[in-house]
């Protein structure tokens, strides 16, 4: 029997969905900058960086300074462009929680509570992308509480939010997850997601080749149990 159990917000929640939110995104931060570093692009500039600092001054020691420097610059760089998502995440939807999910037409807003605590959420709502509105709803906000994980949070939540659009009569659900949430990744895609393009975080991700990639469950096919 699951040691957790879905229900719709609460005004109670609103800190602890917050927080739970905040800290789920940043976590993934030394995930991206990782990534960054592993990068074609990325290892192909500092091998530049490198020789060219080596031949103007023929030293190695200070072709390697200048790439342990930018490497060291590269860190705050990729937390800031977190972080910005972050706070803008919590200064639009997730100010008004309320308002924004449990007040608006299909849109609703689940935590996942155990032991009196919230140890994940997700919401759904119309897409931001003109093209998919009518036809699909929207997965946002999924998070989970590291202690909670694997043990099924996030596959329930993934399947209340198929059942409520399918529920509706829309034909799919749309979501965007960032390339190194791996683990989301493989959640979504055993419920029938699959991937459909990528687009950019910012300008400065671009620059930092953080990439989102955007995904689509076509209800027809997905293995979201039956309207209840």
């Amino acid at each position: 029997m699951a040691s957790f159990r879905i229900r719709q917000y609460r005004d109670q929640d609103y800190e602890a969905v917050r927080s739970l939110f905040t800290h789920g995104l940043l976590e993934h931060v030394p995930a991206a900058y990782r990534f960054l570093l592993r990068s074609a692009r990325v290892q192909l500039v500092l091998l530049v960086l490198f020789a060219t600092v080596r031949a103007a001054t023929g030293s190695w020691l200070l072709g390697l300074a200048a790439v342990a420097l930018v490497m060291a610059a590269t860190w705050p760089m990729v937390r800031f462009v977190c972080t910005a998502y972050v706070q803008n995440a919590l200064s639009t939807d997730l100010c008004d929680i309320e308002g924004s999910y449990m007040q608006a037409p299909d849109s609703c807003f689940w935590v996942a509570e155990a032991g009196g605590a919230v140890v994940g959420t997700v919401a759904v709502a119309p897409p931001q992308n003109p093209a998919d509105r009518g036809a699909a709803l929207e997965l946002l906000r999924m998070s989970v509480s590291k202690d909670y994980r694997g043990r099924g949070v996030s596959k329930a939540l993934c399947r209340q939010v198929l059942r409520f659009a399918q529920a509706r009569g829309y034909s799919a659900v749309v979501l965007s997850t960032s390339m190194v949430q791996v683990a989301a990744q493989r959640l979504y895609e055993s419920h029938g997601f699959r991937k459909v393009g990528f687009t950019g975080l910012s300008p400065l991700g671009d620059l930092l080749c953080i990439q989102i990639f955007r995904y689509r469950c076509d209800l027809s096919g997905s293995t979201a149990d039956p309207p209840r």
